[in-house]
């Protein structure tokens, strides 16, 4: 028989009080636990080194007694036992999809997926799409490589499944891809925020044209903070003539948050299909709402595939105040902050490329920039180059107001140094743009 918190729907789940979404959680993580368990190597094994009886436990008063995963332990399985490691709960003969993750921070993690696990993160894009107000009506063009990373792949399958009309653009160049969009005449594109800026210089550089009167009006980002960088995302909107909707989500974990129409700025977790906790980077230490911590993700749906309480290395503001939206799942405030391998101490400062991000470019005349971290033994510095709008006469006026913000937000003394258009490198997928020498 089907609990009764599991019996109601997402929707209803997503608009109702903590107390029946906590309920739902906890009917959800036993089931998700009862249906691996003792099939699912990776997580048997955890639970007996940590000498837990499963059925002892009481969610979500007992979560915090099973013990955190990272992706080092996923990294060192897969390195124990190639290629997929221990944590699978069906034999691979019941797998269907293969991705990886992008490998931005390392090794790149291999993920397969069973139809039923596909689905489900399907359902999750669906959540996505409702809050951005993307439907079966709408044409949805993806600027993307369809490489083996996730991506945007279940935002596809998605809009297929939804009845939307879905432009596929892996291999081409983004003069191609803009030409489609004068051709199809898409409403939505979904990219990274580094890609939809990219169109934007193409357009305007080769093509001698402005995208905000284009026939997109939402543009879908991921993949990157930028979305939810208030300075990026003013430029992307202005820039597209659109609405931005930020969304996040991580190969290994799913596509876990999304921004609603109604409150930019903020991400909803969906809880329907997650259980999300706030820790202290490094440790157990449970982080109240308001406060800096680490992302930690349940997946309750991914049975072949889960992971349980996952230390993500996003860093994070939660709230669990109602959104004017009508949904009671919590948010994150002002997105993804960071990430805990992304953060460089320079001269007793913590510096996240996000808080670089954020001054630049806040600076229209800033086309592309690039950080460079250079170490000298003990000691840090950084360094900012940019490529300055090429109708500006004097861009060491740019450089030394770039380097006057970035002291103000900082209290660093950062060098910034222009050169010519074209010479920083481009990316249409994730970039990179902090360098550590």
């Amino acid at each position: 028989m089907i609990a009764p918190s599991i019996a109601r729907g997402p929707l209803e789940i997503e608009r109702s009080s903590r107390k029946v979404i906590a309920t739902h959680q906890a009917d959800r993580l036993t089931e998700l636990i009862r249906s691996f368990l003792n099939r699912n190597q990776f997580y048997s094994k955890k639970f007996r080194r940590a000498r837990l009886s499963i059925n002892g436990l009481a969610f979500p008063d007992d979560l915090q007694k099973l013990p955190l995963t990272t992706k080092a332990e996923l990294i060192d399985d897969q390195s124990s036992s190639p290629p997929w490691g221990t944590g699978l709960s069906e034999p691979v003969s019941s797998f269907s999809r293969y991705n990886q993750t992008s490998s931005t921070t390392g090794n790149p993690l291999r993920w397969i997926d069973t139809p039923e696990s596909w689905r489900w993160m399907l359902g999750c894009w669906d959540a996505v799409y409702k809050a951005a107000r993307v439907s079966a009506s709408d044409r949805i063009l993806f600027p993307f490589s369809f490489g083996p990373f996730l991506g945007f792949w279940t935002a596809f399958d998605a809009g297929v499944r939804m009845g939307a009309f879905c432009i596929p653009t892996g291999g081409m160049t983004s003069e191609s891809r803009l030409a489609l969009i004068e051709t199809l005449e898409p409403t939505v594109i979904c990219c990274t925020p580094t890609y939809a800026l990219r169109l934007l210089d193409v357009a305007s550089e080769n093509r001698n044209r402005h995208l905000d009167s284009c026939s997109v009006r939402t543009v879908i980002v991921a993949g990157e903070p930028g979305g939810s960088i208030p300075s990026t995302r003013r430029r992307i909107e202005s820039g597209w003539g659109a609405r931005v909707i930020d969304h996040h989500g991580l190969t290994e974990v799913g596509p876990l948050s999304y921004e609603c129409w109604e409150a930019p700025g903020f991400l909803h977790l969906n809880e329907t299909e997650f259980i999300v906790e706030i820790l202290k980077p490094g440790t157990d230490q449970i982080v109240p709402d308001g406060q800096q911590g680490e992302l930690i993700v349940t997946n309750l749906g991914r049975t072949a595939s889960p992971v349980i309480r996952y230390r993500t290395g996003d860093i994070v503001v939660r709230t669990r105040e109602k959104c004017s939206c009508g949904r009671t799942t919590a948010r994150l405030v002002g997105g993804v902050l960071a990430r805990t391998d992304d953060m460089i101490n320079v001269k007793g400062v913590n510096v996240f490329p996000t808080a670089i991000e954020s001054v630049v470019r806040s600076f229209q005349e800033v086309v592309e920039f690039q950080t460079t971290v250079i170490a000298r033994k003990a000691m840090r510095s950084l360094s900012v180059t940019i490529e300055v709008d090429g109708s500006i006469k004097e861009p060491s006026t740019v450089e030394h107001e770039v380097e006057r913000k970035l002291h103000e937000a900082l209290g660093l003394s950062i060098s910034v140094t222009s050169v010519e258009l074209g010479t920083l490198p481009r990316f249409d997928m994730k970039a990179r743009r902090f360098i550590v020498e």
